[in-house]
């Protein structure tokens, strides 16, 4: 699989750390030490807040730009049972900057010690949350987005499921990128890709059995399994090549089309599940600047 990977990447590839949620305390505690705090622009306004049913959030908002703005609520990745907002601290700075929109970045609860459908209601509190309070974000409550890397893009889908059975809140994109999608693992992809780098069919397994905890599956859980996937906002959709979840973003992706949903699907060659989070390679920098120039267009005023 080596001779696949982006030569940019492959040259960083031996100093990846070894991911293994067997042990998820202490594979928490070493990703926490690894987590480098991103710094803090001029032009931005980072706040931490809890908000909603007890729910903490880290809120991003540029200074210059005229509102009100664009929000994107946003969830880290992790397989449902590790990462939390500084996970994501780089990214979202990077977003509001360059988007120039608000990023509510979201902490929810983790499996296994809380599983679904736990971290999923934290979600939908979150979005709950900004809705009623955009204005004192500086935010248009018309202008709300959804957004995930990996397990968080699952709950970005389904928040853009929920949203849809019951009629509102309503939202102007959701943004998948490289998503965690469905708990069944059997695709040709998860198949392949039995021990690709940084996250691999068995870790997939181990991670679902932590979320779902022996429930059955839902497509709040699972939204590949939700059987109308029409009436869904646009939607940017991300798949990585080498990635045990590319078929499974590319199938959602194919289903939200045949229903009629905007879909703008990437499929990026000779990246691997969690690639896009390395800087130094130029498929990653395109990765990200084609993610924001998606969600600058979906914030435009109609």
């Amino acid at each position: 699989m080596e001779k696949r990977i982006d030569p940019e990447l492959l040259a960083v590839l031996p100093y990846l750390p070894i991911v293994d949620i067997a042990d998820i305390v202490g594979f928490r505690d070493a990703q926490r030490a690894r987590t480098q705090p991103a710094r803090r622009p001029d032009g931005l306004v980072v706040e931490d807040r809890v908000v909603a049913a007890e729910v903490p959030v880290r809120i991003y908002t540029p200074k210059e730009a005229v509102g009100p703005l664009g929000v994107l609520v946003w969830f880290h990745g992790g397989g449902f049972v590790f990462g939390d907002v500084d996970s994501s601290d780089g990214s979202c700075v990077a977003t509001a900057l360059e988007v120039g929109c608000v990023v509510v970045s979201v902490e929810y609860r983790l499996a296994p010690e809380h599983p679904f459908p736990a971290g999923f209601e934290d979600a939908w509190a979150a979005l709950g949350w900004v809705v009623e309070h955009a204005a004192s974000l500086g935010a248009d409550p018309g202008r709300i987005a959804v957004g995930g890397v990996s397990a968080g893009g699952a709950l970005a889908a389904a928040l853009a499921l929920r949203a849809r059975d019951e009629g509102g809140p309503a939202l102007v994109y959701q943004l998948l990128d490289t998503a965690v999608l469905d708990d069944r693992l059997d695709t040709p992809s998860m198949r392949e890709f039995e021990a690709a780098p940084l996250w691999n069919r068995p870790q997939a397994q181990l991670s679902w059995q932590y979320y779902l905890a022996g429930a059955a599956p839902t497509a709040y859980a699972a939204p590949a399994r939700a059987e109308d996937v029409s009436n869904l906002p646009p939607a940017y959709i991300t798949a990585n090549e080498l990635d045990p979840l590319r078929d499974e973003a590319i199938e959602y992706a194919t289903r939200l089309i045949r229903a009629g949903v905007r879909v703008e699907l990437h499929h990026r060659p000779g990246t691997f599940h969690g690639s896009n989070a390395i800087p130094a390679a130029d498929v990653s920098r395109r990765a990200a600047a084609d993610m924001r120039r998606a969600l600058r267009a979906a914030f435009e005023p109609a």
